[in-house]
């Protein structure tokens, strides 16, 4: 089997060895973890856990559009945060971007994330 990995021009430049998204042999697409990079700048975006949150967010749908998918075809959610204390306002800006019926999602807590992030999110659709 040949992997089918999406690059998604423009979503920020990976910053390791990974592809934006892989296909799977039956259509599920796998999107690599997002963080609140600003695609223009390649730069951490500076602010709150909501602000990057959003940014985070904004990236992954440029990945599912390079793949010809949107945020209506997520089935399941993993959200990485380095602090719970900002569990509520992540939640706020997930609520805001997902409608019911909601993926599936789990959230968890973390020791670091990428460059300094607070969050970093990854998708299945």
């Amino acid at each position: 089997m040949t992997r089918t990995t999406i690059s998604a021009p423009h979503a920020p430049a990976p910053v390791g060895p990974y592809s934006h998204a892989a296909l799977g042999p039956d259509g599920t697409l796998f999107l690599s973890g997002q963080t609140p990079i600003d695609p223009a700048t390649g730069r951490l975006l500076d602010g709150d856990v909501a602000v990057q949150t959003r940014q985070v967010f904004a990236n992954l749908t440029s990945v599912l559009a390079a793949a010809g998918r949107t945020l209506e075809d997520v089935i399941k959610v993993n959200v990485y945060l380095v602090d719970m204390e900002d569990f509520t306002a992540m939640n706020s800006v997930y609520a805001g971007t997902f409608s019911a019926p909601y993926p599936a999602r789990t959230t968890v807590a973390v020791a670091g994330l990428p460059l300094g992030a607070r969050v970093e999110i990854e998708l299945v659709a």
